[in-house]
């Protein structure tokens, strides 16, 4: 656990001592994506000092939020506790509270493939989910989202993905959807799919547009209340 205690005797205040120094909560969330290899987690978060990233998978571990175990082929890699992956159902609420105040990205801010596969759990609603595959390139991010029975499966196509990783889905998807950041305006309902293709927000380089529309359906999030 990290070493800053705030000295008051509450669930909410031991969840900040877990997961609350800088770094914590982001490399929970790459690894609620899967297990990872050091190296791995340090491409997937390129501004942080490798210092800090040390101490913060010790500070988890001592936490019993993360755990280093051996993995076929990978050497030692670092994984969630089953406390750990607990926490997802909490990660995708902070996910969508966020994302009410996200905005336009700043200078150097990056998309990666972990924090792209968190986006899309997220935004996934089960409830009114098309069964489709979806190709989504944002940047250099390629992901395969296949949607089926309610449930969602997301895979890295690229950059290659971390041997952890394991392979994507065979066969074409229904929809190549290619997109920039503000993909955001289309999931957050702020532009219709007809509307997000007509500015160049989005578009669909392979299979009928018509999937953006199922697409935009089974990834949203809705307006909670204005964030500023």
């Amino acid at each position: 656990m990290a070493a800053r205690s705030y000295g008051q005797y509450c669930g909410v205040t031991t969840a900040v001592e877990l997961i609350g120094e800088r770094w914590a909560l982001l490399i929970v969330r790459d690894l609620l994506v899967g297990p990872r290899r050091y190296t791995d987690l340090r491409l997937g978060l390129p501004r942080i000092p490798t210092n800090i990233l040390s101490t913060r998978l010790k500070e988890l571990q001592e936490g019993g939020v993360v755990r280093r175990v051996p993995l076929h082929n990978c050497g030692l890699v670092y994984e969630l506790t089953p406390y750990g992956r607990s926490f997802e159902p909490i990660m995708l609420a902070i996910g969508r509270w966020g994302f009410q105040a996200m905005g336009d990205p700043r200078e150097g801010d990056v998309v990666t493939p972990d924090s792209l596969t968190m986006a899309l759990r997220t935004a996934f609603r089960a409830d009114a989910a098309t069964d489709a595959e979806y190709e989504l390139h944002v940047g250099d991010v390629a992901l395969r989202a296949s949607v089926h029975g309610g449930a969602l499966r997301v895979a890295q196509l690229a950059p290659p993905a971390p041997p952890v990783g394991g392979a994507a889905p065979a066969g074409d998807p229904d929809a190549v959807i290619v997109a920039g950041p503000g993909i955001r305006l289309l999931i957050g309902g702020e532009l219709t799919p007809a509307e997000a293709l007509a500015q160049d927000v989005v578009a669909v380089v392979r299979g009928e547009e018509a999937w953006l529309d199922s697409f935009a359906t089974t990834f949203h999030i809705p307006a909670l209340v204005a964030a500023r």
